[in-house]
């Protein structure tokens, strides 16, 4: 099992909610899930920049979740969660 950090600072609610729609079925075509997610991050350690929506994802492995943000037919939702806003994703391992 391997996880993977989201953040993002949404700018665009309405385009963040359509990905939602797709994106479980498009994390589970590559056998990843959300474990969790929140609109309300806050620092442990430190003073990093808190996004407003964090999530960890979960995948079998590091090829999988490869698999995922690389694959074709995913090409548009990767895209429509991009311009929600300001997004990005963190491989841990």
């Amino acid at each position: 099992m391997i996880y993977a950090l989201f953040k993002a600072n949404v700018t665009n609610p309405e385009a963040l909610g359509q990905y939602r729609e797709g994106a479980g079925a498009a994390l589970a075509r590559h056998g990843g899930k959300v474990e969790t997610a929140t609109p309300s991050a806050s620092a442990l350690d430190g003073t990093p920049r808190i996004p407003n929506v964090a999530a960890l994802l979960s995948f079998p492995d590091a090829d999988a979740a490869r698999a995922w943000i690389n694959d074709p037919e995913l090409a548009d939702l990767h895209a429509l969660r991009r311009s929600a806003g300001e997004t990005e994703i963190l491989l841990l391992g």
